[in-house]
């Protein structure tokens, strides 16, 4: 496990550096697999409809809902491996 902490904290780095910036569904799949990873599953109530962002940051992190920690990680960073 502390190696895949150790990997993940790579992928995170690395994230803010990526030589192009993925697109929007791209880029809501790496925030849930962190939140995920990081925080458990998603937590309250839905953003309402005037805040789609948050809407879509939220139901994106629904999407991955039970995964645990570990299994989050090692996706967040085969994705972020993915888009080097």
């Amino acid at each position: 496990m502390a190696d895949l902490k150790a990997t993940f904290e790579k992928a995170v780095a690395a994230s803010k550096s990526l030589p192009e910036k993925p697109d929007n569904a791209t880029l809501l799949q790496i925030y849930a697999l962190y939140k995920q990873a990081t925080v458990g599953d998603v937590d309250g109530k839905r953003p309402g409809f005037t805040d789609m962002v948050g809407r879509a940051k939220w139901d994106a992190w629904n999407e991955v809902k039970g995964k645990d920690s570990a299994a989050a990680m090692q996706e967040y960073v085969d994705l972020i491996e993915s888009l080097k």
